[in-house]
């Protein structure tokens, strides 16, 4: 698969994941004014802590290693094998989730107790409540996610995508009718709907790319042995890369009121750039990656590797540059409106600054973390993130005291960057000439130059403008989106005089994809 159908397919998943990304924010918002940074939030979101920290563990474990395995039965041409094996490992995780759900249930309190142990009596026996009530999205998310894994695996990458689109309406459909009937478990009933609707919406298509449902499972398939063999040490390292919510929601727990809701929104919106592009990426080339490392083709799958970190250290350093410049209105201009106050504005834009730091790490590591899956080493990103997690927990402890909930924030960023390091380190040995000093050291100044230059001129333009525009949501959105607009040209000219290549592969790949989109209204005109 060339550079270019790489660069197609992540267009087309970034495409997607801006609806489902500004639809998730439309979400946030909509919580955010029912709700605010409140007990009732903190409540929610420590009881959707516990099942979507299992669903990713399990469900996500499966996910990422169902593809490599699938992929390597389909090249040698055992197609009807590979669906045997996505059905068994289907309906051995409906029969997991759905134990684990009912033990979840019942164990609700004792869960509460030890995600949220600063709580007081009232939040957290709101928090029991609501964690009854969202339990059973476990087992939605988990087929919804297993369902994502089978069709990439066939490299359909719309309808997966399209999913995150169908969860975030149906929530912020639960959020302002059954939220308004029904307080905060009106939200948590509508949260649970979400996730069922992104499972189903990718039937048909999973359907048509081949799978069949038979109920029953093959413990003695082989390729069943080999994905569970894989997800073992894949499951231990999420459990363990999770630990980073756990530290963040234990923590918080003993700080002020709306400490967990407002690290919950900054994280939201440093997620945003993650999802629309790195995301994307690693999911368009993932599969790719996968069958030449089956092949022995290392030498392709490591030059895929480096320009995929390259695309990602371009986009996500600007990134970050620009939310920390511009962290106080975008909180405003998206949250600060209904119970959502400025206490919460300033708590936000705080968490958003500290993880802005981070953003450029947290991207890599998961591209990074996908050449080691492709060749089926799951070993190696669990013994780096335990090293990691014990950073994290010790720069929170030790920032948590000047900083608050910023301290929380900016520790896990610095983690993230640890992590990083090592990660490059690491695939280094895998991939030997993967990591070239004097090429990367170019590159990375030409990126902070151009991302410096970006922020004086975002500074600048928002400056003058908070003068120019009228007050109220309008004119903040004109601020916002005036100094975005100045920076993005400002980054796109300075990358393209320091002769940064990538920046122009990018230009040429949207280039490409306006000229079809162009194309295809003017046939549509005849």
């Amino acid at each position: 698969m060339a550079w270019h159908l790489f660069f197609q397919a992540t267009l087309l998943i970034a495409a997607l994941s801006l609806l489902s990304r500004v639809l998730g924010l439309g979400r946030e918002m909509a919580i955010a004014h029912q709700f605010g940074a409140t007990v009732a939030t903190d409540a929610y979101l420590v009881a959707l802590t516990i099942p979507s920290l299992l669903f990713i563990v399990f469900a996500q474990a499966l996910a990422t290693v169902v593809v490599p395995v699938f992929t390597e039965y389909k090249s040698r041409g055992e197609t009807r094998e590979a669906w045997r094996v996505a059905l068994n490992v289907a309906n051995l995780l409906v029969v997991v989730l759905v134990a684990v759900t009912a033990a979840g249930i019942l164990a609700a309190p004792v869960l509460v107790r030890l995600i949220a142990p600063g709580f007081e009596p009232a939040a957290a026996e709101l928090a029991v409540v609501l964690t009854r009530i969202m339990f059973p999205l476990l087992v939605f998310s988990g087929l919804a996610t297993l369902f994502n894994g089978f069709l990439n695996a066939n490299n359909v990458f719309g309808i997966p995508a399209f999913s995150g689109t169908v969860n975030n309406l149906v929530i912020i459909a639960g959020a302002l009718t059954l939220g308004s009937l029904y307080g905060i478990h009106g939200l948590a009933y509508g949260t649970v709907l979400g996730m069922a609707a992104a499972g189903l919406i990718q039937v048909p298509s999973l359907y048509r790319a081949g799978f069949r449902f038979r109920p029953g499972f093959d413990w003695r398939h082989p390729g069943v042995r080999k994905v569970f063999g894989l997800m073992l040490p894949i499951t231990a390292g999420i459990a363990i890369s999770q630990l980073y919510v756990l530290i963040d929601r234990v923590l918080a727990s003993f700080l002020a009121e709306g400490s967990i809701a407002a690290l919950n929104f900054g994280n939201r919106l440093i997620q945003l750039p993650v999802s629309l592009f790195v995301l994307a990426l690693s999911t368009a080339v993932f599969p790719t990656l996968t069958t030449w490392a089956a092949e022995g083709k290392r030498l392709e799958v490591r030059e895929t590797l480096e320009r995929g970190l390259r695309m990602v250290v371009l986009t996500t350093v600007p990134a970050a540059a620009g939310l920390i410049v511009l962290r106080q209105p975008v909180v405003q201009l998206l949250f600060e409106r209904g119970a959502f106050d400025e206490r919460a504005t300033a708590m936000t834009a705080a968490a958003l600054l500290f993880y802005a730091v981070g953003l450029a790490g947290l991207a890599a590591n998961i591209l990074l973390t996908r050449g080691f899956y492709a060749f089926q080493d799951t070993r190696t990103p669990v013994k780096l993130l335990v090293v990691n997690v014990a950073l994290n927990l010790a720069l929170s402890l030790a920032l948590m005291g000047p900083l608050q909930h910023g301290g929380l924030a900016l520790g896990s960023s610095l983690a993230a960057l640890v992590n990083t390091v090592l990660l490059v380190r690491y695939l280094e040995r895998l991939l030997p000439g993967f990591w070239q000093p004097t090429a990367w050291l170019r590159f990375g100044g030409g990126v902070l130059v151009a991302s410096g230059l970006m922020a004086l001129a975002v500074q600048a333009a928002d400056t003058a403008l908070a003068g120019l525009v009228p007050p109220g949501s309008a004119g903040l959105a004109l601020r916002v989106t005036g100094a975005v607009t100045v920076g993005v040209v400002v980054y796109v000219v300075a990358a393209l005089l320091l002769r940064l290549e990538e920046i122009g592969t990018l230009l040429r790949a949207f280039g490409r994809l306006g000229g079809r989109f162009l194309s295809n209204i003017t046939r549509r005109g005849r």
